[in-house]
C-alpha cells in the first residue's frame, strides 16, 4: 500500500461535475489500497473574482486582508470535494492549511513553509479516511497565529510539502494539460510530451515560465527526494515524471528556507579565450560556434555581452589542454569576423587567459532569493577576489576567477555558505556530479541533448556603463537590488576593458523581472555617481529564448544548432549566458516567439498529436 499526496488545480475542480469526477478517482485510487491526502484549489476562476472583488473596494488593498479573502476559495472546494467523497461512500475530513499544522513565515501574499506538523494529518489517515487539504495556505509562528498564503503556485508548493513531511511515496499533481510539454502548447501546438525530466531540468523550464509546476514545488520535491508526477485530471494517461537524485539528508524544520546552497565546487582545469569586436548582426555566433564545433574544440561557459555600437564581445572558456587548439580556431575566424563599429579594426580582437578558475555554488533553495547571488559576490569581494565573468541559472552561480586566487574563494564561500569542504574538484551536470565537459564535444549520451524550450516574454534588461573593474562592484551592485527584493536572472560581464581617469572599467548588464525594470533603473541610477559607475540603461523589449536538458553536456554542436536556428530566421543574438544544463540567448521582444518556434524545430521536438490548453 503506498501513500500518496494528490494536488488538483482550479480547472479540475471549476465545477460540481468536476468535483464529482475527482471523487470517484479519489475513490479509485483508495479501493486500489493506497492511503491519501488530496490538495486542492480554488474552484476555476474563484481566486480571480475574489481579487476583482477586493480592488472594486480599494486600490491598493491591505495584504493581510488579502490573505483572509483568498483563503476562503480553497476553503468551499475541500468542503465540497469532501461531501463528495462522503456521497460515494469513502470517509473523508477537509482541513484548511492551519488545522493541517501547515507552519509558515509571518508574511503575507508570499510566505514560505517553515514546517509542518503532521500529527492531526497522520491520525486520519491511520483511521482510514481520505484528508482534503486547502492549498496556497497556512498560517504564521509568529505571535499570533495568522493566515497567511504562500503566493503564485501555493497549491503545488503545498502538496509537495506535504509529501515530503509524510514521506509519502510520490506527489501527483493533476492538472489541465497530459504532463510536460517541450514547449507551450499555445505557441506551438506540435509541442511533445515528456515521459520524464530531472528536477534540475524542471527546474529551469518552470523558471522560464513553463507554469505546469511552479519552481518553489520542483525545489521540494528536489531537496527531499519526493517522486512527481504530473497528469491530466481529464484522462488516465500515464503523464510526465519529475526524477530526482538522492537527496542529502535534510531536516524538515525551516522546510523552504533551510541553507539555499549546498555545494561550493571548483575547477582551476580552465582558460578563457575572447574574441572582441565581433560584428552585432544575426549569424556572427552560428558561424564561431560552428567552426569551433567542426574542431571538436570543447567549451563550457558562453557568454555574450551586451552591444556596444555595432559591435559584441563574445567569450568562452576551455579545458587547459586544448588551449592552443581553441586559440587557433579563434585566430582563424577572427578575420572573417569584422567590426564596422571600429575602422581601425579589420577583424575581431582575440584575448586569451590561462590562468583562470571557475568556482561554483549550486543549491536549488537559489530560486528567488535576491540576496543568494549578492552573498557570493560580497563574500569573494571581502578577500579580495576579482570577478572576471559570471554565469547565472536557477541553481548555480558561478564565477572565473583567477586561478591563484581559488583557493582563497572556495574556502571564503564554504565558510559564508557553512559547506563542509567534501566536495570534489568536478562540476555538477544535471542531477549528478560528473567529469567537466562541454556544450560542443563529441560524446555519446542515453538522453536527448535538449529536453524543452521555453521563452521568456516578461524580463528587461538593464545595463550599466563603466563599472569599475575592482573587487567589490559586483557585490555593491547585486547587494543593493538583493536589499529592494529584485530577482536578477541572467549576468553578463563583458569583456572589453576601458581605461578612464587611471581606473580600469567594464560594462555589466543582466535582466529583471520587466514590472521591477524601472524601479531598478531609477534606483541604480541614484546611486550611480556615488559609487562611481556610468549611465544605467534599461531595454524593456527584449525576449529570453532558452534551451535545457541534462543530455546537451558532451554532445556535439547542441549550442551551435541554437545559433544556427536563429541566423537562418534572421535573428539577432543580443546577449548569451550559458550553465552546465541551460544555454539562454536574448533577442528583440518581436522576434521572441519565431525564435522559440525555430529552435524548437531545429532540434526536432515536435510531436505528431497536437495538444489544446482548455480555456
Amino acid at each position: 500500500m503506498a501513500l500518496i499526496v494528490q494536488k488538483y488545480g482550479g480547472t479540475s475542480v471549476g465545477s460540481v461535475e468536476r468535483i464529482q469526477a475527482v471523487a470517484q478517482r479519489v475513490y479509485k485510487t483508495v479501493k486500489a489500497g493506497n492511503s491519501l491526502v488530496v490538495v486542492v484549489s480554488a474552484m476555476g476562476k474563484t481566486t480571480d473574482g475574489l481579487v476583482k472583488l477586493a480592488n472594486e473596494i480599494s486600490p491598493n488593498p491591505n495584504r493581510r486582508e488579502m490573505d483572509m479573502l483568498l483563503s476562503t476559495g480553497e476553503q468551499v472546494t475541500i468542503a465540497l470535494l469532501s461531501m463528495a467523497l462522503q456521497e460515494l461512500g469513502q470517509p473523508a475530513i477537509s482541513m484548511t492549511g492551519a488545522q493541517v499544522g501547515i507552519v509558515t513565515e509571518a508574511e503575507h501574499s508570499r510566505a514560505r513553509i517553515l514546517h509542518i506538523e503532521t500529527t492531526r494529518l497522520t491520525r486520519h489517515i491511520n483511521e482510514g479516511k481520505v484528508v482534503v487539504v486547502a492549498g496556497f495556505q497556512g498560517t504564521s509562528s509568529a505571535g499570533e497565529m495568522e493566515i497567511t498564503t504562500l503566493g503564485r503556485g501555493g497549491s503545488d508548493t503545498s502538496a509537495v510539502a506535504i509529501a515530503a513531511a509524510l514521506r509519502a511515496n510520490f506527489c501527483e499533481i493533476y492538472t489541465d494539460v497530459p504532463g510536460i510539454l517541450t514547449t507551450d502548447p499555445r505557441l506551438v501546438a506540435e509541442a511533445q510530451l515528456m515521459d520524464a525530466i530531472t528536477c534540475n531540468e524542471m527546474l529551469e523550464l518552470a523558471s522560464l515560465g513553463a507554469k505546469v509546476l511552479h519552481p518553489r514545488a520542483v525545489e521540494i520535491a528536489r531537496n527531499y527526494g519526493v517522486p512527481l508526477v504530473v497528469r491530466s485530471s481529464w484522462t488516465d494517461a500515464p503523464g510526465t515524471w519529475v526524477t530526482s537524485a538522492k537527496p542529502q539528508g535534510r531536516s524538515l524544520i525551516n522546510l523552504e528556507i533551510a541553507r539555499p546552497v549546498d555545494h561550493v565546487e571548483f575547477d582551476t582545469n580552465q582558460a578563457k579565450v575572447a574574441l572582441l569586436h565581433v560584428p552585432d548582426k544575426p549569424g556572427v555566433a552560428a558561424r564561431l560556434f560552428g567552426e569551433i564545433s567542426r574542431q571538436k574544440v570543447d567549451v563550457d561557459l558562453i557568454i555574450q555581452s551586451v552591444h556596444e555600437g555595432n559591435s559584441n564581445d563574445i567569450a568562452f572558456t576551455v579545458t587547459t589542454p586544448i588551449l592552443k587548439r581553441a586559440e587557433a580556431v579563434a585566430a582563424a575566424i577572427a578575420p572573417a569576423l569584422r567590426s564596422q563599429s571600429n575602422p581601425k579594426l579589420s577583424e575581431a580582437e582575440v584575448m586569451i587567459e590561462n590562468n583562470i578558475a571557475k568556482v561554483s555554488i549550486a543549491g536549488a533553495g537559489m530560486i528567488g532569493r535576491p540576496g543568494v547571488a549578492a552573498k557570493m559576490f560580497a563574500t569573494l569581494a571581502e578577500v579580495g577576489v576579482n570577478i572576471q565573468m559570471i554565469s547565472t541559472s536557477e541553481v548555480k552561480v558561478s564565477c572565473v576567477v583567477d586561478a591563484a586566487e581559488c583557493d582563497r574563494a572556495v574556502i571564503a564561500l564554504r565558510s559564508a555558505f557553512e559547506i563542509e569542504a567534501k566536495e570534489q574538484k568536478v562540476e555538477s551536470r544535471g542531477e549528478f556530479l560528473t567529469p567537466n565537459s562541454s556544450l560542443l564535444t563529441p560524446h555519446s549520451s542515453p538522453t536527448p541533448p535538449v529536453r524543452g524550450v521555453a521563452l521568456d516574454l516578461n524580463q528587461a534588461r538593464l545595463a550599466i556603463r563603466q563599472l569599475p573593474d575592482r573587487p567589490g562592484m559586483a557585490a555593491k551592485l547585486f547587494g543593493l537590488l538583493a536589499q529592494h527584493n529584485i530577482s536578477v536572472d541572467m549576468i553578463i560581464q563583458s569583456q572589453r576593458c576601458r581605461v578612464i581617469d587611471g581606473v580600469p572599467r567594464r560594462d555589466i548588464a543582466f535582466t529583471v523581472s520587466r514590472i521591477d525594470g524601472e524601479s531598478a533603473k531609477e534606483m541604480l541610477t541614484q546611486v550611480a555617481a556615488e559609487l562611481g559607475w556610468g549611465e544605467v540603461v534599461l531595454d524593456s523589449a527584449i525576449a529570453k529564448v532558452s534551451i535545457v536538458g541534462a543530455g546537451m553536456v558532451g554532445q556535439p554542436g547542441v549550442a551551435t544548432k541554437m545559433f544556427e536556428a536563429l541566423a537562418q530566421q534572421q535573428i539577432n543574438i543580443q546577449m548569451i549566458a550559458t550553465s552546465e544544463i541551460k544555454i539562454s540567448c536574448v533577442v528583440a521582444q518581436e522576434q521572441g516567439v519565431k525564435a522559440l518556434q525555430a529552435i524548437h524545430a531545429a532540434f526536432g521536438l515536435a510531436g505528431s498529436e497536437k495538444f489544446v490548453v482548455p480555456a
